[in-house]
């Protein structure tokens, strides 16, 4: 929070206190998309809202990329191949 304070020039306890829609207007954009990267990455994993919905897309795409992994060829059988086509 020190280096929010720094931002917005406004000292304030370390306990979290909700900033005024002034506060939060004076910080520029790319100050504000920092702010939301930093609180998102203080989130532990167990701490993200996730809905069936979601976990059972997630899981989809997972066993797509698995399915996807077992059909796929090297980079080196690739290169080689291309090299056979187009000497």
């Amino acid at each position: 929070m020190e280096a929010l304070a720094c931002w917005i020039g406004v000292s304030y306890a370390r306990s979290m206190e909700r900033l005024t829609q002034d506060e939060l207007s004076r910080l520029t954009p790319p100050e504000r998309l920092d702010m939301i990267a930093q609180l998102w990455d203080s989130l532990e994993e167990n701490q993200l809202p996730v809905s069936a919905a979601q976990k059972d897309e997630l899981d989809r795409r997972l066993d797509r990329l698995d399915a996807d992994r077992r059909e796929s060829v090297t980079w080196d059988a690739l290169k080689a191949e291309l090299e056979r086509r187009c000497p």
